[in-house]
């Protein structure tokens, strides 16, 4: 009997260790697919943000799900929709890649143009998957849509700010700008994609009923490399402020030719994604001191809105030898802290649940208060962290982006370039 137990017990140990042991430690992953314009600022830095996060939460034991730990897995795809001529169809077949082939439980970051991201909506109602987008789509038809039809499109979440939301900080800061420099002409400059010509119509539409002089608007096709016939009509309005709306590369180049001409008028980035990423200093040769621009939220530059602000920026600086580069960093990582919050609150991975409780999320996070607006899912912002999500404005001074507004999280006063007179 003794013998016999001597032989049989390493065998018993040895299909305990390599059977049960694992089991217990390794549950399948859940997985986040992630649809993402990778070749561009809005989908690689969301691709960083996420996996930061995932990284971050695995190391800590993963998702309670019930009791038991699941670890996160991401899955991302290019979804070309950042892409000048890319069709919106190929966005949709990535993201019913992600569910049917990747077998995605959850969706984060994209599709990132705001069309691509409209029409992908009927997918996740289809195949009910939850989805937090978190970079790109400003348009504020996509938490519409969710409000009209809620009962198919109640998937979708936004945790990110929308042009509407944007408009108004931005005006909130324009307010700034003419009490403190007696400014009042703006020139819009907006790129031909459905978020920057939305944006730039309504910005000049509050803008005038505010007092404010509407020298003109000119529209540029996303490629352009050549912006001095609209900086000399600006000069010749006698324009003070150039308001941008560009997510392409080539803005940088607006912004030379801007500092070449000795534009007089301040350059204010609605969106301006060349100027958002650490890099722009030395794309425009120092050129770009001055600008403006709005990140969205804060995280995308150093500020102190949250006990989490410089965490995530010193770690995302840390894993990817770069500071977070705009749009789709901070909230891309904080999506992914929202979303496990979310499951364990719910205790399940199941789509209805979730939503459920993503509708109940209140949490302090990287840019504040993380609430969402149960009937349309789209983040509630604030200018006050303790309130909301907040935005963040900066300007490039001296070679760094400094935060200007709003005044509960600045570091920093705006300036005006020497060749303007005021």
């Amino acid at each position: 009997m003794r013998k016999a137990f001597v032989l049989v017990a390493p065998v018993v140990l040895f299909i305990f260790l390599f059977t049960v042991v694992p089991c217990a430690l390794s549950q399948k992953p859940i997985i986040i697919g992630a649809p993402l314009s990778t070749a561009f600022l809005y989908g690689w830095d969301a691709e960083r943000g996420i996996k930061l996060a995932v990284e971050e939460i695995n190391a800590q034991g993963g998702v309670n799900v019930g009791g038991k730990k699941f670890p996160f897995k991401v899955e991302v795809i290019d979804t070309r929709d950042l892409e000048p001529g890319v069709p919106v169809s190929d966005a949709l077949m990535a993201v019913e890649k992600l569910i049917l082939e990747k077998k995605a439980d959850f969706l984060i970051g994209g599709p990132v143009r705001s069309e691509a991201a409209l029409a992908a909506m009927d997918l996740l109602g289809k195949y009910k998957r939850v989805s937090i987008l978190t970079t790109g789509v400003l348009t504020p038809r996509y938490h519409a849509r969710v409000e009209k039809e809620y009962d198919k499109l109640k998937y979708c979440f936004r945790i990110h700010g929308e042009a509407g939301q944007l408009v108004k900080e931005i005006m909130a800061c324009f307010k700034e700008i003419q009490e403190k420099f007696n400014l009042n002409k703006v020139f819009i400059m907006v790129q031909d994609v459905a978020h920057a010509r939305g944006g730039g119509e309504i910005l000049g539409k509050v803008a005038a009923k505010q007092g404010w002089t509407i020298d003109g608007t000119e529209v540029y096709p996303t490629g352009t490399t050549d912006f001095s016939m609209g900086l000399l009509k600006a000069k010749k309005a006698g324009s003070q402020i150039l308001n941008i709306w560009m997510d392409m590369p080539e803005s940088s180049i607006l912004l030379k030719q801007w500092y070449e001409l000795q534009i007089p008028a301040l350059p204010f980035g609605s969106t301006l994604a060349a100027a958002e990423q650490p890099g722009f200093w030395k794309a425009t040769e120092g050129k770009g001191e001055y600008t403006l621009c709005n990140v969205v939220n804060a995280g995308n530059a150093p500020s102190e809105a949250t006990e989490w602000t410089m965490k995530f920026y010193d770690a995302y600086t840390k894993k990817w030898n770069i500071e977070p580069e705009g749009l789709g960093s901070s909230s891309s990582y904080m999506a992914v802290y929202t979303l496990k919050d979310a499951i364990e609150r719910a205790g399940s991975i199941d789509s209805g649940k979730v939503v459920d409780a993503l509708e109940k999320t209140d949490m302090m996070g990287v840019y504040g208060r993380i609430r969402f607006n149960p009937k349309n899912h789209q983040v509630i912002p604030a200018l006050d962290p303790k309130e909301g999500a907040v935005g963040t404005i900066l300007q490039w001074q001296a070679g760094k982006r400094v935060v200007v507004f709003p005044k509960s999280i600045a570091m920093g006063e705006i300036k005006l370039p020497p060749w303007m007179k005021h």
